[in-house]
């Protein structure tokens, strides 16, 4: 190729060759045995030019790399780099990664249950240990140059989300950050804010799958392609392929089987066998069916994604039931050696518990579960051996689409339907995005594979929409907690704390959202300008003339209401006076005239055996006309008070639908009152006549010096615009004003209510408020708290681990029938002291005006996992704990860690002096044992 250049192009490509050389990119390169995409390069030149990156890439892109150049940049260039990922499974697994590449000298590792080589220049940690580094004012951050913030996108979530923002606004200015996130679809707005916060960034978007993705209905024992494509047809456009329409529409058309009534004859009996043979191609696989299936379509490993915990042990089951084996004696010898490895430091006892031997038969046919309620050492096996080809189908919630680094050749949804807390609802696009993006291996699979499973009543047009949208838009769910306010208080004081927050990803949304309001507002301003120009008068102020004007317009228009209400009220009770067989003269209306009462139409509640209608309608009379029409009146009918001119019977023989009755009565009805002249209404002198404000106005008015102008009325016309105009212009700024400032205002409520429980003075932080800085999570006031009050004084470690389970524990799904099982003596009355202080915060936060529905506040403590905590901390063994829990291994031990790291930050908060510190610290070595203390790092 270079024999067809010019020497000018030679020289000009062997500069730039040099040129790449000389970079640190250069030697990165030569780390991977493969080559780097076109993103993946613009990224790593941008980090190395000095800016900060976002990659928004699809799951299983390689935007890692981006994160692996900024560790090179920063070990090349003698600096720190903190490598940060949403959960702990993720930081022990890049832990791993790094360690094999860099060496365990030069990588460490903190996460809420590890600290390994915490001064290591690499360190891998999860997010939260990183903001409370950055409060704490920690010495590790000394040297700081570069932060990897793996899966940013969590930012979006509602518990957890804020955490990210807090890194990203309290990093140092000089720290270069690299943020790694899904495909999301306002990368740009999020790449904007990531350019206001933390200075010069670079978007880098790439929307390429390295591994194309196809997508399947598995219907019966048939796959058929989800779109069809077809040349010529608007530049390649997919269409929905057309077999799965045909078998929507005859799923949904009813049998013809029988006799044909309309045509008096059987179908000919080949119709009826071909439409038999159709429909039977139309069912929904079972599990071990579909497992089969892509086994013999070459389509392993398969990970089929169970919105249900329960669902995905039972997927398993039905496998193992139906004989179902995916490895061969090989690699069943090979499985057991991995897992009795990896389970050698767990007990025997334990692992009966913990169904051991059961979940061991499936991983060794290849097949496993995968999901929350695992204890985690199992989840980690089934991942490592889903990567070697050991384990060819799991089964997993959705927790699997967050990160965890099990790319399969095929997923597998069985429904678009999944229990969002509160209801059944649809996938979102951006799920289904998330959840299909693990099919495709990189450098394995030419192509991966999403299948979804035929359901009755599926519709494949929406199924084509559900796959064929990206839209995955990044949400701020950043809030303000007292913990953070003390902390920013600390640091910062009030006023810049304020602006802090007001730099948060949460409120640049928010006010960009304003910004067409704001441009509105400024058009106002500038035609408010030109028309207070237009109505200057030379001889006085016509603003205040105007103003002088509108008062009295207001004033009359009051007054004029106010007499037609009263007016309203006199008609109306006059009419409640009426009986049947009043004479009356209908004043107005269509009807006017002559007219006899059949039914007064008094309202619902009044109505004395007659029919009634709502209050607010009024009497609603029904009358008889002197034309022999019977009609229902309405208020609109009397403006005036009427009055009966005389009575009439009525006879009981009387029927309004009769022609020849209401003829009778009408006549009679001429005869008694045709000579009757109603009394004349006065209409009473005006209020506003004697009205003392109106008479000042006037005087006044006529007083101005405008008045005598020649062109007054014409000011008076451009007064009148600028009037309307400054009214629309303040409805906008009220918009506004409620969507800006709202992260502020927020704020300035949580340190009004710290400010009255003595946590701040001003810009100070107390003694009381420092213990608070110390203590994180949801319930972090109430545990401030109840260290002032010395609830938890006096406790032995198994009673303090009951009570500070509370602050940690949220059962899954709210149970108010049963009260939850309680250890006795003083560990409840500790707790129901907890409850009583909790009841006094939630008191004062609703006279604070602090909403817990928007995610700020204390929600109330939940005593679900009390009873367990004391039994697992008093020494009981794991089978007697979780039998009584009723709670699944790996839900125990996950509540058991976030329990561990609450008592740490009790011993590190409590007042000196008293009993607490000591006592959490027994209590962390009591929870801190068999399958809670066995770690996950190798």
């Amino acid at each position: 190729m270079t024999e067809d250049m010019s020497p000018a192009e030679r020289y000009a490509a062997a500069k730039l060759r040099a040129a790449e050389q000389a970079t640190a990119l250069a030697p990165f390169r030569e780390m991977y045995d493969f080559g780097l995409d076109q993103f993946q390069v613009e990224a790593c030149q941008a980090l190395e030019a000095g800016k900060g990156v976002l990659v928004a890439a699809p799951t299983g892109s390689g935007k890692t790399i981006v994160g692996e150049f900024a560790v090179h940049l920063a070990l090349e260039q003698g600096r720190k780099c903190f490598y940060t990922t949403p959960i702990k499974a993720l930081s022990n697994q890049k832990y791993q990664d790094l360690v094999k590449r860099y060496g365990a000298e030069k990588v460490g590792l903190l996460t809420g249950d590890n600290s390994v080589n915490s001064e290591a220049p690499v360190v891998v940690m999860t997010t939260e240990v990183l903001r409370n580094m950055l409060y704490a004012g920690s010495r590790s951050l000394a040297g700081l140059g570069y932060v990897v913030m793996d899966e940013v996108h969590y930012l979006s979530d509602r518990f957890r989300g804020a955490v990210w923002e807090e890194v990203i606004i309290h990093l140092p200015e000089s720290v270069t950050l690299v943020s790694l996130s899904a495909t999301v679809s306002n990368a740009e707005e999020f790449g904007d804010w990531l350019d206001t916060v933390r200075g010069d960034t670079a978007v880098i978007v790439s929307e390429h799958r390295p591994v194309p993705l196809w997508q399947h209905v598995l219907a019966g024992r048939r796959i058929y392609d989800l779109f069809e494509e077809r040349d010529g047809q608007s530049g390649g456009r997919r269409e929905v392929n057309p077999d799965l329409e045909r078998l929507a529409r005859m799923e949904n058309s009813r049998p013809t089987f029988g006799r044909d009534k309309r045509r008096g004859r059987n179908p000919r009996e080949a119709d009826r066998e071909r439409e038999r043979r159709q429909r039977a191609r139309i069912w929904t696989p079972s599990r071990p069916e579909v497992i089969d299936r892509l086994d013999n379509e070459g389509l392993l490993p398969a990970i089929t994604f169970i919105f249900s915990r329960a669902g995905c042990e039972s997927a398993v089951q039905q496998c193992l039931y139906s004989g179902l084996r995916l490895n061969d004696q090989e690699g069943r010898e090979e499985v057991r050696r991995i897992v009795e490895a990896r389970t050698a430091g767990i007990a025997d006892d334990d692992l009966h518990v913990l169904g051991y031997y059961e979940w061991l038969e499936g991983l060794e046919r290849g097949i496993a579960a995968h999901h929350a309620g695992m204890l985690p050492t199992f989840k980690e096996v089934v991942e490592e051996l889903f990567v070697k080809g050991l384990v060819k189908a799991v089964f997993a919630t959705e927790t699997l689409a967050l990160g965890i680094n099990m790319p399969a050749r095929s997923v597998v949804l069985e429904k678009l339907v999944k229990w969002n807390g509160e209801q059944h609802a649809d996938i979102t696009p951006g799920e289904y995005t998330q959840l299909t993006g693990r099919a495709g291996r990189r450098g394995i699979d030419v192509e991966g594979h999403a299948v979804v499973l035929w359901q009755r009543g599926m519709n494949p047009g929406a199924l084509a929409g559900l796959a064929g949208t990206r839209t995955y838009p990044l949400r701020s769910s950043f809030k303000p907690s007292y913990n953070m306010a003390v902390n920013l208080v600390s640091q910062f004081g009030r006023h810049r704390s304020r602006e802090l927050l007001e730099m948060s990803f949460a409120q640049f949304q928010a006010d960009k959202s304003v910004v067409g309001i704001s441009r509105q507002v400024q058009k106002n301003e500038e035609g408010l300008e030109g028309y207070r120009e237009s109505m200057t008068c030379h001889l006085g102020d016509f603003e205040e003339y105007s103003g002088l004007r509108r008062e009295l317009k207001e004033r009359e228009t009051e007054l004029a209401k106010q007499g037609a209400a009263q007016r309203r009220v006199a008609a109306a009770t006059a009419l409640e006076k009426l009986k049947p067989g009043d004479v009356i003269h209908v004043p107005t209306g269509k009807y006017a005239g002559l007219a006899l009462v059949l039914d007064p139409g008094m309202p619902s509640g009044r109505t004395n055996g007659h029919r009634g209608f709502d209050a607010q309608d009024g009497p609603r009379p029904l009358v008889l006309t002197a034309e022999r029409q019977v009609k229902r009146l309405a208020s609109i009918d009397f403006p005036v008070p009427v009055e009966a001119l005389d009575r009439m019977r009525i006879p009981k023989s009387f029927n309004a639908r009769s022609p020849q009755s209401r003829r009778d009565l009408a006549s009679a009805l001429r005869t008694k009152a045709g000579h009757a002249v109603p009394s004349r209404h006065r209409k009473p002198r005006s209020v506003a006549a004697d009205d003392r404000e109106i008479a000042r106005l006037r005087t006044e008015i006529r007083a101005h010096p405008c008045h005598g102008c020649d062109e007054r009325e014409d000011h008076a016309r451009w007064a009148e615009r600028y009037h309307r105009l400054q009214r629309d212009t303040r409805q906008l700024e009220r918009r506004i004003e409620g969507r800006t400032n709202t992260i502020a205002r927020t704020f300035d409520r949580i340190c009004a209510l710290l400010t009255e429980l003595d946590y701040l003075e001003g810009d100070t932080v107390t003694d009381e408020g420092r213990r608070l800085a110390r203590l994180y999570g949801e319930l972090d006031l109430l545990a401030s708290e109840c260290l002032r009050e010395g609830v938890w004084e006096g406790l032995g470690p198994a009673e303090l681990a009951a009570c500070a389970s509370a602050l940690v524990y949220e059962a899954r799904q709210a149970d108010d029938a049963v009260a939850p099982k309680l250890p006795a003596g003083k560990a409840r009355d500790a707790l129901g002291e907890m409850v009583r202080i909790w009841g006094r915060l939630d008191a004062l936060e609703e006279d604070h005006r602090i909403n817990q529905a928007e995610g700020v506040g204390q929600r109330e403590p939940d005593l679900g996992f009390a009873w367990a905590a004391y039994r697992w901390a008093s020494g009981f063994s794991l089978d007697e704990v979780l039998r009584e829990a009723e709670m699944p291994a790996g839900d125990f031990v996950r509540w058991c860690k976030q329990l561990i790291d609450v008592l740490g930050q009790i011993a590190a908060a409590a007042p000196p002096g008293g009993t607490v510190a000591r006592t959490a610290r027994k209590a962390v070595d009591g929870v801190l044992r068999g399958v809670v203390a066995y770690s996950s790092v190798r």
